[in-house]
Formats: structure tokens, sequence, C-alpha cells
């Protein structure tokens, strides 16, 4: 009587294949901590299915159970993770300030802002102590640097139009018009305003104002329009008072 061999077919195959890579995924999963030497032997597609369950698991987690998860799988992650862990950890964080802020009217407690992301109170206090010494913080500064040519943009929009607040906003901010609060300054002027070399100017009607006709005003003609430029921003006040 002849006995034949069961042949894996290529599914079977695949199936044992899959299922190794799984119970393996698993036992690394178990350790307490996991170190680039637990998975130095894996393939390509065992880190990739390893990285999925990773972030499958780590999405699940809230509170101190994702620090402790966090710091199991720290010596394995990328610096690029890590990077976007922090980004959105401080994005939930600012959003956490910015809403409380809008409901209660006061700043948040640590407790309060950790109630709010999920996430630790411990996380939320070293990313609020360490922010400013991290290399984000420049970075971040960055960003606010490259926005404020788009700011004076607007404002130096909005003086061209008559807006006169914003006129007298754009000569302080580019140093064409200076409250000091000295009497002392180059040019001897008494009403404190100090004209300084830049290449700017503004127009109001027909009439345009720029650094070479301000350098020739006298003092009582400086302190003139610096008094006009006051009364607008005053009514402006009263303005927002009554709105």
């Amino acid at each position: 009587m002849k006995t034949y061999r069961k042949q894996n077919t290529p599914n079977s195959k695949g199936l044992q294949k899959f299922t190794e890579s799984e119970s393996i995924i698993n036992i690394v999963l178990s350790l307490d901590k996991i170190t680039p030497e637990d998975i130095k032997r894996f393939t390509t597609e065992q880190r990739n299915n390893l990285s999925e369950a990773i972030q499958n698991h780590f999405n699940q987690l809230r509170g101190e159970e994702r620090d402790i998860f966090y710091e199991k799988i720290e010596a394995i992650m990328v610096d690029d993770t890590k990077n976007q862990m922090w980004e959105q950890n401080h994005i939930n964080i600012m959003w956490a300030i910015t809403s409380h802020i809008k409901e209660n009217g006061r700043m948040p407690t640590k407790t309060e802002i950790a109630s709010k992301t999920e996430l630790s109170r411990q996380t939320v206090h070293k990313h609020l102590t360490d922010y400013k010494n991290s290399s984000y913080y420049s970075e971040f500064q960055a960003q606010f640097h490259i926005m404020q040519s788009k700011v004076m943009t607007t404002v130096f929009q909005h003086a061209i139009n008559g807006d006169m607040k914003a006129a007298k906003l754009y000569l302080e901010c580019i140093g064409a018009l200076k409250n000091t609060s000295s009497g002392n300054n180059q040019n001897n002027v008494s009403n404190n305003t100090l004209i300084q070399n830049q290449n700017n100017f503004i127009q109001i009607g027909g009439t345009i104002l720029n650094q070479e006709i301000i350098k020739q005003m006298s003092p009582e003609q400086l302190g003139t329009i610096e008094g006009i430029l006051k009364t607008i921003e005053v009514k402006e006040a009263e303005k927002d008072k009554q709105v």
C-alpha cells in the first residue's frame, strides 16, 4: 500500500510563516523593555509588523499607562517617531490651555491639562518644564519670526488705507517714530520723538510722509503729528470699549 506525504501548499506555508512572525512579535512585546538587540534579526516585514502593533497598542493607552509603554519601547524608537510624538503632545497641550482659558478665564493647572489631553500629569509637567530648553523651542520661535513680515504687511495695508492707529504702529515698528522714556536723544527733540534712518513712507490722501520729510520737520511739527496720533489712539480705544 502506497503512502503519500501531505504536501504544503503555498498558502499554508504563508500562513505558517505569518503565525511564526506574529508569535515572535508577541514575545518581544511581552518584554519589560525592548532593546535593539531584541530585534536585530528581524526582517523588514517583521519590523514593519512590530511597528504597526506598537502604534495600535500605544494609541489605545492613556495617562500613566502610555508612559509605562513608552519606556518599554523608547530604546527602539527612531528619532523621527519621537519628534512626531513630542509635536503631537505639544499641539494637544496648547489646545488644552487655550480651550481652558476661553472656558474659564484663567490658566489651567497641570492636572486639568492632563485631564483634557488624556496625557499623564508627569508628561505634561516634563513637557512644560523642558520646552524652553528643547531644540523645538528655537524651531517654533523661527516660525514666528518668519510670520513677522506677514504681520507688518497687514499693518501697512491698514495704514495706507487711512487707519492712523495702524500708521502709528507701523512707524514705531520700523523705527521711524519711537517714544523714548528719557528726554535725551541725538536730535535734541524735546517731545521724545526719535527719527531713525529707514526707507519707508506712508501716504495720506495726496500727501506723502517719508523719512526725509520727517527729518526736516521741527520739534513743534513732530509734536503736532504725535499729538494727532495720540488723539486718534484715544478715540479708537473708546470705540473698542463701546463695542
